[in-house]
């Protein structure tokens, strides 16, 4: 857990810098740091996209996970809760930074499969390497939105901390193809979240977040039917 603990105190550590410097920032160079981070996300969503899908063995289960994923969140109404206690914690427009905090720090790579490799090897590399990037991201998030992005290292923990307990149970079962389909995926919804910092078109997120158990699912269960017949 080492890896986790080191990544949630970069958060918690460029959460109170960003916040700080809040204050001796313009408005004007805020939004600058915005759009620079929203590229940023953009280019890390399409990144994670466009590495994983040549991999894939599954090349249209990301479609049916974004559509039957989006569905189920939206009759859940996962955004709709999430804005309500976002807004009981804070009255400003914090629920849209730990929206893009969480997707940021949760959704990606490294933040799944780092809690694997720590769990079963002992490496924390991919940790360690997610911990410098998240640092940067929660002080500039901090900075725009207030010390609360500091909730989301909670949430990392809680994230990266399933994943590492569950790993030294269904190791075996995080096998190539579902690490790639949940990298598909996860790209797309980074690019979600991208578009909403650059305010080019505001998605619920929250609500496609389903999408990402969809492959685990239908791989596992396509895989039980193949061993049986």
């Amino acid at each position: 857990m080492l890896g986790t603990i080191t990544n949630c105190c970069t958060i918690l550590a460029g959460s109170v810098i960003g916040a700080t410097l809040h204050k001796g920032i313009k408005e004007e160079y805020q939004e600058t740091m915005m759009n620079g981070l929203g590229l940023a996300a953009l280019a890390l969503g399409i990144n994670n996209f466009a590495k994983a899908m040549p991999n894939s063995n599954y090349p249209v289960l990301f479609i049916f996970s974004m559509a039957f994923g989006g569905l189920l969140g939206s009759i859940l109404d996962l955004d709709g809760k999430f804005q309500k206690l976002a807004q009981k914690v804070s009255k400003g427009n914090l629920a849209q930074g730990l929206t893009t905090a969480v997707l940021l720090f949760c959704i990606g790579t490294m933040s799944i499969l780092g809690p694997i490799q720590s769990a079963l090897n002992g490496d924390n590399t991919l940790l360690f390497t997610n911990a410098m990037l998240d640092g940067v991201t929660s002080m500039i998030l901090a900075s725009n939105f207030g010390i609360g992005i500091a909730l989301s290292a909670g949430i990392l923990f809680l994230w990266q901390g399933s994943i590492y307990v569950l790993a030294q149970f269904i190791g075996r079962f995080m096998t190539e193809n579902v690490m790639t389909e949940i990298s598909i995926v996860g790209g797309i919804l980074i690019v979600s979240s991208a578009l909403g910092i650059l305010k080019i078109k505001g998605i619920k997120t929250l609500n496609l977040l389903p999408a990402l158990f969809i492959p685990v699912i239908y791989i596992a269960l396509t895989s039980i039917n193949f061993k049986l017949f």
